[in-house]
């Protein structure tokens, strides 16, 4: 039983930089199957279900170690923020051609 210590990215209706909580995943013991008569997808791993939240980074690796769980921590990547201006639409040397 391994647990992943992640970040989670921020959904897309934020604009914010703000992350607050750290998430504690168990990954699947198990691959799911594919149930014959409706197609669905299932899984006896009830483990898959549980998604643990932290404040920190820390008190996730605490957890872990508490209760003896394997781990690994994934951390953030930084973002990469495009600076553009609305003037950039109209300049004269633009690169992609004016829509309209």
């Amino acid at each position: 039983m391994t647990a992943r210590i992640y970040l989670p990215a921020r959904s897309a209706m934020q604009s914010g930089q703000a992350k607050d909580t750290w998430s504690l995943t168990f990954e699947p013991e198990r691959a799911r199957e594919i149930d014959p008569l409706m197609g669905w997808t299932s899984s006896t791993d009830m483990k898959s279900q549980v998604t643990l939240r932290f404040d920190s980074k820390e008190q996730a690796i605490d957890y872990a170690q508490r209760n003896g769980v394997a781990y690994r921590v994934e951390e953030p990547k930084a973002a990469t923020r495009k600076v553009i201006s609305y003037s950039d639409n109209f300049r004269y040397n633009r690169l992609a051609p004016w829509s309209h």
